[in-house]
C-alpha cells in the first residue's frame, strides 16, 4: 500500500493551487486580453508575495482576511516606491526606513509578521527604474485584482483547514486541569502517567509549539493577557502534576475546598476562552484562596508525628494551584475584553497592562527592544542593511531586472551565518539549474509566447508545491522558470534573461552573506547567553528582597522588591525571546554541551512568582529567629549561586540548600509555619532550576522550549 503524502505537501499543494489561480486571473486577461503589462506584472506579484512569500497562518477565512488587511499597507509601499525610484539614493533609502520599520514592527504585532514579506516585495518592486509615476494607478489596480483574487482563492478554493487559536488551545489545557483538580479531591493512588499527560499538555502550550502566526506575542493588552494566561496555566498544569504523584494522605477539607473552587475556575475559564461566559473577574477563586489561608492557620490537632510537615508541603503545592488559577482566570478575563483595572488583593505588578492605554503598551515594546542585545533589534538592522545595499548596488550597476536581487536579500537571509552561507549556496546551485532550463527553453522557442502561456500555469504548480518542501534548491531553481516564463510573454527575450536572473541572485546571495558575517553572525546563539547571564544577575537582588519582605528585614523588602520587577520581566522576555530564535535556529555542533536555558527562564520566571505573592501572604515579620535567619541566609546562598552561575555555569558547585529548622520553625504561629513552608517549596524549587540550568547537557537544547514575551 503506498504510503500517503506528508501533510506539510499536502499543504504545499493546496496552496500552490491557490496562488496559482490568483495569480492568473489577474495576469492572462491584464496581458493578453487589455494589452496592460503593468497591470499584470502587480496582479502576478501581489499574488506571489502574500500567498507564496508570506507565511499567511490560520484558516482560509482567517487567511482570507489578512490578505485584505494588508492591501492598504501594500498600496501605500507601492506608492512610496513609485515615487522613491526617482534615484538610487532615494529609493535605498527608503529601503533603509521600510526594511528596518517592516522587521521590527513585526514583533509587536504578529499579524503583521505574517505579511511582512510581501509587504517588503510591494515596496522593492515598485522602487526599481524606469521612473514611471504616472503608472501609479494601474499599479494599484493590479494589487487590488491580485490580492483581491488571492482572498477569493485562500476563501473559497481548498480553504485551509480550521486552526484551533491560542485561546482554544488554552481552553482545551484548562479542561484538563479542571479533571485532575476534582480527582484529587476524592480516593486514588498517586497516578504518574495522569502527571506526564499534564506535565505533556503543558509544554505543548509553549509558543515553540504553537504554529506561526498564532502565538500571542503583541504588543496590546489582549495579547499580553493570553502570553500571561498560557504561562499560568503551565504553572497550574506542573503543580497539578505533583500533586498527582504525592501518595494520598489522610482527608484534608480545606485542600478539597481549595481544589474544588480550582476545578470551578478552571471550567469556567475554559468555556470563558471559548466565548461561553462573559468577561468575569477572579472574584471567586481569590475569596476562597482568602479563606483557605485562614483555615490553614488553624493547624490540625492530634497528628502522627512527622505527618505535619508533609501536610503543609502540600497544602502549599496546592496554594501554588490556586495562585495559579487565580492569575489564568484575571488574564483571561482580561484577554476576552473585561475589566481595566487590577483586582483589588492582587499584586499590580503581574497586571500592569490591564489599565494601560494601547499606545503606551506599544511604546513600552518598542522601547525594550530598542537595544543591541535584542534579538528583534538585530534581525531588523541586519534586514535592513541587506535590502537597503543590495538596491544601491543593485541601482549603481544598473542590473536587468535589479529587484531580483532584493528578492534574493530577502528569501536567503537567515539569523546565523552559517545558515546563510548553507542556503545560498543551495540557491546558486538552484538557480544555476534553472537558468539553463530557462535559457534553452528560450533558444528553442524564440517569440512563441503562447507556448510561454500555456507552461506557466503547471510551472507555477510545481514550483509553488515542490519549491516549500524541497528547500532553496527547488525553490530558486523552479521560481526562476516561473519569472522567466512570465517575462517572457511580457516583452520578447533572449537567453540573456535567464543569464540576469542567475546574476542578480548570486549578487543578493554576496549582500545577503555578507550582512549576514558582518552583523551578528552567530544569531541568537551568542545573544542566549548573555540574556541569561543579564536575567541571573538581576534576579539574585530580586530573591534577596523577596527573602527581606516576606520575614520583614533588611529595611524596605516590599518596596525594595516592586522596583526590581519591571526590571527582572524585561530581562526575562528578552532572554525568552533570545531562546525562540535560538531554538529556531540549526545546531551549530550536534555534541555541544552547555547550560539548559529553558531551565534558567524556568528559573526567572519563578523568582517572579514567588515576589509578587509570597510577601502578601499573612504571617510574614513572626518568624522565630531562627526560622528567619534560615530564610535569609537560604536566598542569599541560591541568589549569590545564580549571580556566579551568570558568569561562570561550570564554576556552580551543587545545590543543596539546608533544610527548614523544623523543631524552631513550629514554635512560631501558625500562620508563620504554613509560610515559612511555602517559603521552603519556593527556595527548594529555585535551587533545582538552578542546578538544572548549569548541569551541562549535550546540545543544550531542552524540550520544546518558547518564549512567552
Amino acid at each position: 500500500m503506498p504510503k500517503p503524502p506528508s501533510p506539510e505537501l499536502t499543504g504545499a499543494v493546496r496552496r500552490a493551487v491557490r496562488v496559482t489561480v490568483a495569480a492568473t486571473i489577474g495576469f492572462y486577461p491584464a496581458e493578453h486580453l487589455l494589452g496592460q503589462p503593468v497591470v499584470a506584472v502587480y496582479a502576478l506579484f501581489s499574488a506571489i508575495a502574500f500567498g507564496a512569500l508570506s507565511p499567511l497562518p490560520g484558516s482560509g477565512r482567517t487567511r482570507a482576511a489578512t490578505v485584505l488587511r494588508a492591501m492598504p499597507a501594500a498600496a501605500v509601499l507601492i506608492g512610496l516606491g513609485t515615487a522613491l525610484a526617482v534615484a538610487t539614493w532615494a529609493a535605498a533609502a527608503g529601503m533603509l526606513v521600510v526594511g528596518f520599520v517592516l522587521t521590527f514592527g513585526a514583533a509587536c504585532a504578529p499579524r503583521l509578521a505574517a505579511v511582512v514579506p510581501g509587504l517588503q516585495l510591494c515596496y522593492i518592486l515598485a522602487c526599481f527604474p524606469p521612473y514611471e509615476p504616472g503608472t501609479l494607478p494601474q499599479r494599484l489596480i493590479g494589487l487590488a485584482v491580485g490580492a483581491t483574487a488571492l482572498a477569493l482563492c485562500e476563501a473559497l478554493l481548498l480553504p485551509a483547514p480550521w486552526q484551533p487559536s491560542y485561546a482554544d488551545r488554552l481552553a482545551e489545557a484548562l479542561d484538563l486541569a479542571a479533571g485532575a483538580a476534582r480527582r484529587l479531591t476524592g480516593p486514588g493512588d498517586a497516578d504518574a502517567g495522569a502527571a506526564a499527560l499534564l506535565r505533556e499538555r503543558g509544554r505543548a502550550l509553549r509558543f515553540s509549539q504553537q504554529p506561526g502566526g498564532s502565538r500571542p506575542t503583541g504588543a496590546g493588552r489582549r495579547d499580553r493577557a493570553l502570553a500571561q494566561a498560557g504561562s499560568a496555566t503551565r504553572r497550574l498544569l506542573d503543580q497539578l502534576a505533583a500533586l498527582t504523584e504525592i501518595p494520598p494522605g489522610p482527608v484534608d477539607v480545606p485542600s478539597q475546598s481549595l481544589l474544588r473552587g480550582t476545578a470551578a475556575t478552571c471550567a469556567d475559564t475554559a468555556d470563558l476562552l471559548r466565548g461561553r461566559r462573559p468577561a468575569t473577574g477572579p472574584e471567586a477563586i481569590v475569596e476562597m484562596t482568602e479563606q483557605f489561608l485562614v483555615e490553614r492557620a488553624r493547624l490540625p490537632e492530634r497528628r502522627p508525628e512527622g505527618t505535619l510537615h508533609p501536610l503543609l508541603r502540600r497544602r502549599s503545592t496546592v496554594l501554588s494551584a490556586a495562585v495559579a488559577a487565580v492569575t489564568v482566570r484575571t488574564a483571561a478575563s482580561l484577554a476576552a475584553g473585561g475589566r481595566r483595572r487590577s483586582v483589588p488583593g492582587l499584586p499590580h505588578e503581574q497586571f500592569w497592562y490591564a489599565g494601560e492605554p494601547a499606545v503606551r503598551l506599544w511604546l513600552v515594546r518598542v522601547t525594550g527592544n530598542l537595544t543591541r542585545h535584542s534579538v528583534v533589534f538585530q534581525n531588523a538592522v541586519r534586514t535592513m542593511l541587506g535590502l537597503a545595499l543590495a538596491r544601491l548596488v543593485a541601482g549603481s550597476l544598473d542590473l536587468t531586472h535589479g529587484f531580483w536581487v532584493l528578492l534574493a536579500v530577502l528569501t536567503l537571509g537567515r539569523t546565523t551565518a552559517g545558515a546563510t552561507w548553507s542556503a545560498v549556496r543551495s540557491a546558486a546551485v538552484g538557480t544555476l539549474l534553472g537558468a539553463v532550463v530557462a535559457g534553452a527553453l528560450v533558444i528553442g522557442a524564440g517569440d512563441a509566447t503562447t507556448l510561454y502561456a500555456l507552461l506557466l500555469v503547471p510551472v507555477m504548480l510545481v514550483a509553488f508545491s515542490v519549491g516549500p518542501v524541497g528547500g532553496p534548491v527547488w525553490a530558486q531553481g523552479l521560481f526562476t522558470l516561473v519569472v522567466s516564463l512570465a517575462f517572457a510573454q511580457l516583452a520578447p527575450v533572449t537567453w540573456r534573461l535567464a543569464e540576469a536572473r542567475l546574476v542578480d541572485v548570486l549578487t543578493g546571495s554576496a549582500i545577503g552573506l555578507m550582512c549576514g558575517l558582518l552583523a551578528w553572525p552567530s544569531g541568537a546563539r551568542a545573544e542566549i547567553r548573555r540574556g541569561v547571564a543579564a536575567l541571573l544577575r538581576t534576579t539574585g537582588p530580586l530573591v534577596r528582597a523577596t527573602a527581606d519582605a516576606v520575614t520583614g528585614t533588611g529595611g524596605h523588602g516590599d518596596e525594595v522588591a516592586r522596583g526590581m520587577l519591571p526590571v527582572t520581566l524585561h530581562r526575562l522576555q528578552i532572554a525568552e525571546a533570545a531562546y525562540a530564535q535560538y531554538r529556531a535556529e540549526p545546531v551549530p555542533h550536534a555534541g555541544e554541551d552547555g547550560p539548559d536555558w529553558l531551565a534558567a527562564l524556568n528559573y526567572g520566571s519563578r523568582v517572579l512568582t514567588g515576589a509578587y505573592w509570597l510577601p502578601r501572604e499573612r504571617g510574614a515579620r513572626s518568624f522565630p529567629p531562627g526560622a528567619e535567619r534560615w530564610v535569609r541566609e537560604t536566598a542569599r546562598h541560591i541568589a549569590a549561586a545564580g549571580e556566579r552561575a551568570a558568569d561562570r555555569p561550570a564554576a556552580v558547585p551543587p545545590l543543596h540548600p539546608p533544610p527548614l529548622p523544623w523543631s524552631e520553625a513550629r514554635t512560631g504561629p501558625p500562620a508563620a509555619l504554613s509560610l515559612l513552608v511555602d517559603v521552603e517549596v519556593w527556595l527548594h524549587a529555585l535551587a533545582r532550576d538552578l542546578e538544572t540550568t548549569v548541569t551541562a547537557r549535550p546540545g543544550a537544547r531542552a524540550d520544546g522550549g518558547g518564549a512567552e514575551g
